[in-house]
């Protein structure tokens, strides 16, 4: 007479007593390395890259448009460049003077859209490749 095993309650772990591949969402190779394709492909990396541009693009064509106007008015209005303001101060002065104001303007305002929108969205991604330690302190591979 053949006697049944008492069932044993066990956590319910993936890949347990199977043959299927344990299941994270970290994206990882075989070799326990970063898979920079799936990465790059991730809806975390894309959202990363539309908000990079979503400040970069707009902020680079103002500020080059706004130095190649500076460099034609000095090129070809010389006339208009030498208005005095005030004093010996003219435009072509006060207009360079406004280049670092505004370099420094966007740096600040890029420091700024960079921790409050990039930063958070750099985390996401990092977390894609970054090992995940479980609660018993052993790594997922």
């Amino acid at each position: 007479m053949t006697k049944a095993l008492p069932s044993v309650s066990r956590p319910a772990t993936p890949g347990f007593a199977t043959f299927e591949e344990p299941h994270h969402s970290l994206l990882i190779d075989g070799d326990g390395e970063p898979d920079f394709g799936a990465i790059q492909t991730s809806e975390e990396f894309l959202a990363l890259k539309r908000r990079v541009t979503r400040f970069i693009l707009p902020a680079t064509l103002l500020f080059l448009s706004w130095y190649v106007t500076f460099v034609l008015l000095s090129a070809y209005a010389a006339d208009f460049m030498r208005t005095p303001l005030f004093g010996t101060v003219n435009v072509g002065l006060t207009m360079g003077f406004l280049q670092i104001v505004t370099t420094v303007v966007i740096t600040m305002a890029y420091a700024r859209y960079s921790k409050r929108r990039l930063d958070p969205q750099v985390e996401k991604v990092r977390a894609l490749a970054e090992s995940d330690v479980s609660a018993t302190g052993e790594e997922l591979a």
